[in-house]
């Protein structure tokens, strides 16, 4: 069990989980996710990390199918400018590895911002705090857990 399971469990939430044989030697997490789970990579989310010059990280929860847009990211949480989070970094805020950052149950409370396309599905895939574990929700369950918001920070 991790921290992001219990989140949800906590929260009364609808939820699945969802387990697979991860192979270390893959280049992408998350279309390895999406291609275990029969999952569009448009439906897998990774969760990123992104810090201002003051070292203020923000998360970035975006599709698998396309990158981080930091412009836009910025705009939507009010910096000036972001740039990704060393990953040692971002390791160490969530209390999860790379590949397996959930946007659920990390160790601080950052703000989350969640690309707006998750919103054409019922539920969406995330993490759930390993390599080879994510956990189905409702974006706006997400959201509710994580006191995220939704805006457009995902290009293809």
């Amino acid at each position: 069990m991790t921290p992001a399971i219990t989140a949800a469990k906590r929260a009364k939430i609808a939820f699945s989980i969802h387990q697979y044989q991860h192979d270390p030697a893959v280049a992408s997490y998350g279309e390895e996710a999406a291609e275990a789970l029969g999952k569009p990579l448009q439906q897998v989310f990774k969760t990123l990390l992104a810090t201002d010059d003051s070292g203020t990280l923000y998360v970035a929860v975006v599709p698998v199918s396309g990158q981080l847009d930091l412009r836009a990211l910025a705009k939507a949480v009010n910096a000036k400018k972001l740039t990704m989070a060393n990953p040692a970094v971002a390791e160490k805020a969530t209390g999860y590895v790379v590949g397996g950052i959930s946007p659920l149950g990390q160790k601080k409370r950052l703000s989350l911002v969640l690309d707006s396309s998750a919103e054409q599905f019922a539920t969406i895939c995330v993490s759930a705090g390993r390599r080879g574990l994510e956990i189905e929700l409702a974006p706006a369950d997400l959201l509710k857990l994580s006191n995220g918001r939704l805006s457009d920070i995902g290009r293809d």
